[in-house]
């Protein structure tokens, strides 16, 4: 997938739910990416099919049979797959993220592994082969690359079940034109006729483990065709002969899963794992140990650290292969290491003691009682002895499995086998609180009885509350997210009506929301109440004068209303403030007019014009005379308004005289 396309896909959100927060890998036939599940909150790996092999149909059925064949397997050392959808024509696969290093990326630091540390990995990449295998599911491409050490507790996981098929299924593995898997861990099967059984898994096997022991793959050539013809025609050496310190025992089991002939493989990864159980039981904690030496070593340049940097995961006990037949070399009894320590004669009195009858000894005791004593110790002592290493205390046992259960029943279980239980609680994203993770030693290993078995328990995803700060100082509050394990994002100042300035308003995400370690906490901090401009209405119309303070967020008194000769009725006499500045909830005081004052019109009319006018204008009104036919009578016939009216004082009264 081109660089163009791997970054048009960060920050995109594919089927509605998986947030692309970065690239982490490209392979032949997908690219893989961080990403967050929005719905269950958690982080997964994305693995996201090219996008010119989506649309190829042959290559989008094998994606699809990948997603339905991994979705089966349900293992502590296989990588999950989740869910597979399509999202715009990109076929994608959401599966479980282990952060950690692959063993490649091991190997290439630390160089040959001693043979304790290499028999430690290849215990749970055999539990999880052997998990799919009895599933009718073949990895096809088992290779270092494709197994992962988890940084936090080293547990191996086998990821990319991407070439599983089922084993049912025929199908040879160049259909598509392209010899699917790693050239240099093919089996000789997959490289003539293109098939693959669970014995082409432990061919791959086997080579990773001569790989671990040597610090060098078995066949290297300039093409891959010189290697396919090598796996084909050739035999995978002795890792012995690249590293001398390598055991006998060893050499015979990498021999035993790299046979040409798959018939002389172990049937599946189960029975290969039985065989690198009975090979480990036959080698000393010294052998075990042992740093690797020779030609291989002195290249490999790291492998004096191999055993403090690689996880001690003790290996399960074994069980009978279900194919005895199958299984290509005979396996020693099991024996007790010799003590081989010189001894010194013990002392008695300053004198040396012959303790097998020397002259200082008295003839009593060359007699027969002496060798019955003897017998009769050595009896004793090879009694406890066998009562101790089989049946007693320091008897074996086995872990038994306990992942998917809580603490209680897991120390119960433990305790059924005769072992303790040490609790260790940690977080994961995918188990639930309470529920078991894994132990070490891991199931099935092979211990004493009395053993303490470290019990990792999941303590569910690690998620901190936002903590209430609102009310508090800025400086009160980062301090308070940071001691909750959260980081401090963008602070911003915004008016508030409650809140006095300097003081948290509100935070982003919300108070008491659950957010993974680091997740950046926004802070909204108060600049006070906000000041409101006042608008002067004096002589503008009371109603407008209202709304446009009400919207403002100010309280409006416009009860009071008083007369005026030179306000309108019904616009603002007077206000209060008539300006400047208040805050929101304050009020502002109106005085509206009721226009002039309206007095009664008296009645006039009969009266002469003299009297008539005096009464008028003694009432406050203005005459106006108009005369009919020269009004020489002097009588008022009309007045207008008329009387008894009321109008505003001042106003002018119309007479009509004749």
């Amino acid at each position: 997938m081109s660089s163009g396309v791997t970054e048009s896909l960060l920050g995109r959100v594919l089927d509605g739910r998986y947030r692309v927060l970065s690239h982490i890998a490209d392979g032949g036939m997908a690219s893989v990416y961080l990403a967050l599940d929005t719905r269950l909150d958690r982080d997964v790996a994305l693995k996201v099919m090219r996008h010119d092999l989506a649309q190829d149909e042959a290559f989008v059925s094998r994606f699809k049979r990948e997603a339905r064949s991994a979705a089966r397997l349900s293992h502590p050392n296989v990588v999950s797959v989740f869910d597979q959808g399509e999202d715009d024509g990109l076929m994608f696969l959401a599966m479980e993220y282990v952060p950690g290093q692959t063993l490649r990326e091991v190997m290439k630091a630390e160089g040959p592994l001693t043979p304790r540390a290499a028999l430690d990995i290849m215990g749970p990449v055999l539990q999880a082969l052997g998990a799919a295998h009895r599933g009718g599911i073949i990895h096809r491409d088992v290779k270092p690359e494709n197994i992962i050490l988890r940084e936090d507790d080293g547990t191996v996981k086998v990821a990319d079940f991407g070439l599983a098929r089922a084993v049912s299924t025929q199908t040879t593995a160049s259909q598509t034109g392209v010899l699917l898997g790693t050239v240099a861990y093919l089996s000789p099967e997959q490289v003539e006729r293109g098939i693959a059984d669970a014995r082409s898994d432990v061919y791959a096997a086997g080579l990773i483990l001569f790989e671990m022991l040597t610090g060098t793959k078995a066949f290297t050539g300039d093409t891959p065709i010189h290697i396919a013809y090598q796996h084909v025609h050739g035999s995978i050496p002795a890792p012995s002969s690249r590293v001398t310190s390598v055991p006998a025992e060893l050499d015979a089991l990498v021999a035993l899963a790299t046979s040409r002939d798959p018939d002389h493989r172990p049937h599946d990864a189960e029975d290969f794992l039985v065989e690198v159980r009975k090979s480990r039981a036959m080698l000393t904690p010294t052998e075990l140990d042992r740093r690797p030496e020779g030609p291989a070593a002195l290249a490999g340049g790291a492998s004096t650290v191999a055993v403090e940097r690689t996880s001690a995961l003790p290996v399960p006990a074994g069980h009978a292969p279900r194919h005895a037949a199958q299984v290509g070399r005979p396996v020693p009894p099991l024996a007790l290491p010799i003590d081989r320590t010189p001894t010194t004669p013990p002392v008695l009195h300053g004198r040396v003691v012959d303790t097998m009858g020397g002259d200082d000894y008295d003839d009593r005791q060359r007699g027969p009682w002496r060798w019955i004593w003897i017998a009769l110790g050595v009896a004793l002592v090879a009694g406890l002895a066998s009562w101790w290493f089989l049946a007693g205390p320091g008897s074996p046992t086995v872990v038994p499995p306990t992942t998917s259960l809580t603490y209680a029943q897991a120390e119960t279980k433990l305790a059924t086998a005769h072992l303790g239980a040490e609790r260790i609680d940690s977080f994961d994203e995918s188990v639930p609180n309470g529920v078991v993770m894994s132990t070490d030693p891991g199931a099935g290993a092979q211990v004493r009885r009395g053993t303490d078995v470290k019990v990792t328990v999941s303590k569910g995803p690690e998620r901190y509350a936002v903590p209430d700060v609102v009310g508090k100082s800025l400086a009160e509050a980062r301090d308070q997210i940071v001691a909750n394990k959260l980081a401090v994002g963008t602070s911003k100042e915004a008016f508030d009506e409650k809140t006095a300035a300097g003081l948290v308003v509100s935070v982003d995400p919300k108070v008491g929301a659950s957010l993974k370690r680091g997740t950046k906490v926004n802070i909204v901090v108060s600049k006070g109440r906000q000041p409101i401009t006042v608008t002067d209405f004096t002589n503008k119309p009371a109603t407008a004068a209202v709304d446009a303070l009400s919207k403002a967020g100010l309280t409006v008194d416009a009860t009071e209303q008083a007369n005026s000769d030179t306000i309108v009725k019904g616009n603002v006499i007077s206000q209060s403030p008539a300006g400047g500045t208040l805050f929101k909830g304050e009020t502002v005081k109106l005085v509206v007019s009721k226009g002039p004052v309206l007095v009664p019109v008296p009645d006039v009319q009969g009266k002469q014009e003299a009297e008539a006018t005096q009464i008028l204008k003694t009432a406050g009104f203005e005459v106006k005379v108009e005369r009919f036919m020269g009004g020489i009578f002097g009588t008022v016939r009309s007045q207008d308004p008329g009387a008894n009216s009321q109008q505003p004082k001042g106003s002018t009264i119309t007479l009509v005289i004749v």
